[in-house]
């Protein structure tokens, strides 16, 4: 049976009949999330146990920055991720030039990107730079960890695309959408799938869409939609300038 978006009436008329089925769900998704963050956490910790008892001191302190790197990297997502589901993140949004802002965005990731903008690329976007730094930079990332290069960015008229080369977005993330700590696939790699579930969350701050798809010849491709600027707004098109350290990317 074809899933349907109509109200029950009945649940209408007496809204408290719904409540603690919503409550249920409510508390099984927490469960789920705690955990999953006390077995995302565990791991790294259990390295570190390890390597202190077993590594020479010169190595265990090597491996030691890098597990503490990996836990930090994990505590600003989570971070991120709460303050999303909370609803309390506000965007500054300003009118940007799309072209340079995406490029600034891609320079400061550091990881090999073929640039590609198109003609016309139209009106300035409304849209807080800082926001779409963290945008693009899990989506490169993610591109990178998970799927196979080249990685493709194109910039057009109030849209980039985000592409790959490897096996494409699995069944499970196109049909729902990007799940915290989950990868979908185990071609795409491993790591706590935060990234794209930022991504999305980040995008719906900024009134803009993000699209998942796979390229007919192969690849997973992530679309970024932005609105045009306010027109009402006085301030033309200026340089996004530094949105500042949007924390390392999600992998």
């Amino acid at each position: 049976m074809a899933a349907s978006s109509r109200p029950d009436p009945a649940g209408a008329r007496n809204p408290d009949r719904c409540r603690p089925a919503a409550l249920q769900a409510r508390l099984q998704g927490e469960q789920r999330f705690t955990a999953d963050v006390a077995h995302e956490l565990r791991t790294p910790l259990m390295g570190l146990a390890t390597a202190a008892e077993l590594l020479s001191q010169e190595l265990a302190a090597d491996y030691v920055r890098d597990r503490v790197k990996v836990l930090g990297g994990l505590v600003e997502d989570l971070l991120d991720v709460s303050r999303l589901d909370a609803g309390v993140e506000v965007a500054d949004l300003l009118p940007c030039a799309l072209g340079p802002l995406v490029a600034d965005c891609v320079r400061r990731t550091g990881l090999a990107v073929e640039l590609r903008e198109e003609e016309g690329t139209g009106p300035a976007v409304g849209t807080d730079p800082r926001r779409v730094d963290r945008i693009l930079a899990n989506l490169i990332a993610n591109a990178h960890r998970h799927g196979a290069g080249p990685v493709v960015v194109t910039v057009g008229a109030r849209r980039v695309d985000v592409r790959d080369h490897g096996p494409g977005y699995p069944d499970e993330l196109l049909a729902q959408g990007p799940q915290r700590f989950r990868t979908g696939a185990a071609e795409r790699g491993r790591g706590h799938g935060l990234g794209l579930t930022i991504a999305l969350g980040q995008a719906l701050v900024v009134g803009a869409e993000l699209e998942f798809a796979n390229a007919p010849d192969g690849g997973a491709v992530a679309t970024l939609l932005l609105p045009d600027a306010d027109p009402a707004d006085p301030g033309g098109p200026g340089d996004p300038g530094d949105p500042g350290d949007p924390g390392d990317p999600e992998e």
